[in-house]
């Protein structure tokens, strides 16, 4: 593919880049040396549960590596020990080596849903930084100032309303930005809630005499409620190992108006095909309903294959469209001990099913009269349910779980 045809590609669904000019420059340059761009990505590996919001930049890193660049993931084993201060309010919580490693595990296993594994090269930063001494660290404080940290916004606010910072949250940016140094990346991708940390790397780079890398950035997804970035605290999320039948319909229960933004953000679809579907959706005559299921078979075909999504459209159709329950939907045994007179709390019971996160998330669902036992509305928080064997749950329009009775 021609450089104007693949600058193309890789700008689309950008939020930012610094700068177009040098990516041009950079791809050429990598054609006419025969060369590939080093692309890198850093992953903080306190959240190893990847939803389609994460999937937004591995899609971009994706593109790279179809145009033959070398995709780099950092694993932030050493980093992730300190905790991102990005977006943070107060000092975040150490993780334990242990509990770095298992989530590094997790990344390990799930980034190849989306990028080609034999062509990514995974790293973990200890590597590197676990190398540093005293003398090395000293000298990679010394080439960044307090000043421009509290520039940082979270820095600042923090600051303003007397909250502490520790010492040590300083070392995050510079660390991560001494990733780069240590790869040699010509690219480095992130979220916009990055920009600091990402601009960091640059400026590193600069001082240890290294040309300086582009950063692109790339949007936050907005989750299921259309307003809040996707989040599995806030339960708006789609998971990438969820089932064919959930994710497909999650996909389905989005707002008509993201259809276009997902299709930019979590497809491959061709730019030409991207224009095409933006005409359609500006088209007030146009249902909408065909661009959204095309949206979700896409989306269950990447994570599952072509059959289980022509199966999730079908159950789709049979239950939200011929209002009818599932065919196969998780069974739940409810422990005769943990009743009492054959009853059980409604959260309790809600909890049980694993059909939500939390009791909170829970709660919330009961207050929106979410939440139907045997076609019934449940619509009170302290209430204790009777327990009947192969009664179904439903939450919202996609959920559902059959209860038993055990012993």
């Amino acid at each position: 593919m021609n450089i104007k045809k693949q600058l193309e590609v890789l700008t689309q669904g950008v939020e930012d880049l610094i700068t177009k000019e040098e990516l041009e420059e950079r791809l050429k340059e990598a054609e006419k040396e025969d060369r590939p761009l080093k692309v890198k990505l850093g992953l903080d590996p306190s959240a190893p549960d990847i939803h389609l919001g994460h999937t937004v930049v591995l899609n971009k890193l994706k593109q790279f590596q179809d145009f033959g660049h070398e995709v780099h993931l950092i694993i932030g084993d050493f980093t992730g020990m300190i905790g991102d201060p990005s977006g943070k309010s107060e000092t975040r919580n150490q993780l334990t080596r242990q509990e770095v490693e298992e989530n590094a595990k997790s990344y390990q296993e799930q980034f190849s849903k989306v990028l080609d594994k034999k062509k990514t090269k995974l790293h973990f930063n200890s590597s590197w930084l676990g190398e540093l001494d005293l003398e090395d660290i000293i000298n990679l404080a010394s080439k960044y100032t307090v000043a421009r940290m509290l520039e940082r916004e979270d820095f600042a606010s923090r600051m303003e309303s007397n909250k502490p910072i520790s010492i040590h949250e300083f070392f995050y940016p510079l660390m991560q930005g001494f990733d780069s140094v240590a790869l040699e990346a010509d690219i480095e991708l992130g979220g916009t809630d990055q920009r600091f940390n990402l601009l960091v790397g640059r400026r590193l780079q600069k001082e240890y005499g290294q040309e300086p890398q582009l950063i692109m950035m790339l949007p936050l997804l907005e989750g299921l409620d259309g307003e809040r970035k996707m989040s599995k605290s806030l339960g708006n999320y789609i998971g990438v190992e969820e089932d064919p039948v959930t994710m497909y319909g999650k996909v389905m229960s989005l707002p008509d108006d993201l259809i276009g933004r997902y299709f930019e953000l979590v497809t491959d679809v061709d730019p030409d095909r991207l224009e095409e579907i933006k005409e359609e959706l500006a088209d007030e005559t146009v249902n909408p309903m065909g661009l959204k299921k095309e949206l979700a078979a896409w989306v269950v075909e990447r994570f599952h294959d072509k059959s289980e999504a022509e199966r999730a459209a079908k159950e789709f159709t049979r239950v939200f469209s011929q209002g009818e329950q599932p065919e196969d939907m998780p069974e739940v045994t409810i422990p005769e001990e943990d009743l009492e007179d054959g009853k059980l709390w409604i959260v309790k019971l809600i909890a049980a099913t694993d059909l939500l996160d939390s009791n909170s998330q829970a709660r919330r669902m009961i207050k929106q009269g979410a939440v139907t036992i045997e076609d019934e509305k449940i619509e009170k928080i302290n209430i204790d349910v009777p327990v009947e064997d192969g009664m179904v749950i439903q939450i919202g329009k996609r959920r559902y779980a059959r209860i038993r009775r055990g012993k």
